[in-house]
């Protein structure tokens, strides 16, 4: 279990923090967003997750980073958390078949962040629009967005409309919503 300070924060840190953390407060802050913050250790599973959410008070989304077998498509994946993805029920929808993770050094290269802090925080870095951002609607439902601010030692909490109707539109990213499937224990979950 990772260790979570206890107390929520209302915007940016005062103490120094890693320059692409320091750009997502900026960012924020710029386009009149209010957020939460919590800061913990590294939270690098959706297990870890679940511990920095009972101090949010709201669930923070899973974030995929896909790629298409020849790695020149890039899709960033926002998702319920608790959900489990299937590449085939994704696509379908998208039109591109073999869907697998982008590495580690795309990952870096295309939004500026390492495995385990990947988030949509990091459109901000994609000035070229390489990455093609998708959003399960299910998530639509939320009240709030928490995510990572590209780094995974701390996790914000922002109205979902300010995301959508905000932050995401100053990336100059378009959304594309897709409907992911939830299974019911001992449905076919295969790959």
């Amino acid at each position: 279990m990772i260790n979570v300070n206890k107390e929520l924060f209302k915007g940016a840190p005062a103490d120094e923090r890693i320059e692409k953390e320091t750009l997502t407060y900026k960012a924020l802050d710029a386009l009149g967003i209010e957020y939460m913050r919590a800061d913990h250790d590294s939270a690098d599973t959706i297990e870890d997750c679940r511990e920095v959410e009972k101090v949010l008070g709201a669930e923070i989304c899973k974030n995929l980073l896909l790629c298409n077998r020849q790695e020149t498509v890039f899709y960033l994946l926002l998702m319920p958390g608790d959900k489990p993805f299937k590449t085939k029920d994704l696509s379908k929808q998208i039109n591109s078949a073999r869907l697998s993770f982008a590495s580690a050094e795309k990952m870096l290269e295309l939004v500026n962040i390492t495995p385990g802090s990947l988030s949509v925080t990091g459109l901000i870095f994609d000035k070229e629009k390489r990455v093609n951002l998708l959003i399960d609607r299910e998530l639509l439902s939320d009240e709030y967005l928490c995510c990572h601010p590209c780094i995974n030692t701390s996790t914000l909490k922002m109205k979902m409309s300010d995301a959508l109707e905000k932050f995401i539109p100053s990336t100059s990213h378009e959304i594309t919503y897709v409907d992911l499937p939830r299974y019911q224990p001992g449905e076919s979950e295969g790959a």
